[in-house]
C-alpha cells in the first residue's frame, strides 16, 4: 500500500502513462498487452538513431515512475496490475544494446517477458522490498537487463543472424 487510502481518481495524464494509453485495462494479462505497446515505440525511436533510442528510455523510466507512484496513490495499490509502463521501460531496456531489427524486436519481447515473470534476483527482491513508483519500474528494468544481456550475447554469436536467414528461407 502507497500508506495512503485511494483517496481520488489518478489524472487522466497520469492515467495515459501508467497503463500506457489503457492496455493496463485489459482483463487478462495486462503486463503482456502493455509490452505490445512498447514495439511500436521503440521501433519509432530506433528510427530517429541510437541517441534518440537511449533518451526515449530514459524520458520512458523517469517518466513511468512519476506516474506509477501516482497512480499507485490514488489507487491504493503501490503495484497495481494496470501499472504496465514498467514494461514498457523494461522492453526499451532489453533492446538497448542490440539492432533493432524485427527479429531482435520479436525476441526482445520473449525474453523481457520470460524475466519479468521469473523475476531472477535482484528483481525478486527489488519487487518484496521497493515501494513506490521506483519499486514498480526497478523491477521490470532489472528483468529488462536480464533480457538485453541474453539478446546482446544471442546477438555477438550469431544466433540471431542464424535464426533470421532460417526464417527467410
Amino acid at each position: 500500500m502507497c500508506g495512503v487510502e485511494a483517496a481520488r481518481r489518478p489524472s487522466l495524464l497520469v492515467t495515459v502513462i501508467a497503463t500506457s494509453f489503457g492496455a493496463g485495462f485489459m482483463p487478462k494479462s495486462p503486463g503482456t498487452t502493455g509490452t505490445v505497446t512498447a514495439i511500436p515505440l521503440a521501433w519509432g525511436l530506433a528510427m530517429l538513431g541510437p541517441w534518440w533510442f537511449l533518451a526515449g528510455t530514459v524520458v520512458v523510466t523517469l517518466v513511468g515512475t512519476w506516474a506509477a507512484h501516482r497512480f499507485g496513490v490514488a489507487s491504493g495499490k503501490d503495484d497495481d496490475q494496470r501499472i504496465v509502463i514498467d514494461e514498457v521501460a523494461g522492453y526499451l531496456v532489453t533492446l538497448l544494446a542490440v539492432p533493432k531489427t524485427p527479429i531482435h524486436l520479436a525476441l526482445a519481447f520473449g525474453l523481457f517477458r520470460l524475466f519479468d515473470i521469473w523475476k531472477p534476483p535482484p528483481g525478486s527482491t527489488i519487487d518484496r522490498r521497493v515501494g513506490g513508483g521506483f519499486g514498480v519500474m526497478a523491477d521490470d528494468l532489472a528483468a529488462g537487463v536480464y533480457g538485453g544481456l541474453v539478446l546482446f550475447l544471442l546477438d555477438h554469436f550469431g544466433v540471431v543472424a542464424r535464426l533470421a536467414s532460417w526464417l527467410h528461407r
